[in-house]
């Protein structure tokens, strides 16, 4: 079951609840009598394993480099020259 935080907004009481998804929020601050507010906060969760970060479907940093480079040589060695254009005879 989840735990949810709550504060008074006339004493500024805070505590944690733990609830069922089914149940209705509490309204009544169990110190004072006044209003209860539902308090949010980050959820701390945790992606683990493959396929969650950036760098997981590349090649490491130095595989990506060495790539880069082969790629640019195999394309100055293996492109061929423009023939020489001759000027047009009027």
């Amino acid at each position: 079951m989840p735990t949810y935080a709550y504060a008074c907004t006339a004493c500024d009481h805070r505590f944690d609840a733990v609830q069922s998804f089914s149940e209705d929020s509490l309204t009544i601050c169990p110190e004072c009598g006044g209003a209860l507010r539902k308090q949010y906060g980050t959820v701390g969760v945790t992606f683990n394993g493959s396929g969650f970060y950036r760098t997981d479907s590349r090649a490491g940093a130095g595989d990506a480099k060495k790539d880069r480079a082969s790629s640019k040589s195999d394309s100055s060695t293996s492109s061929n020259p423009a023939p020489a254009k001759t000027p047009a005879s009027a």
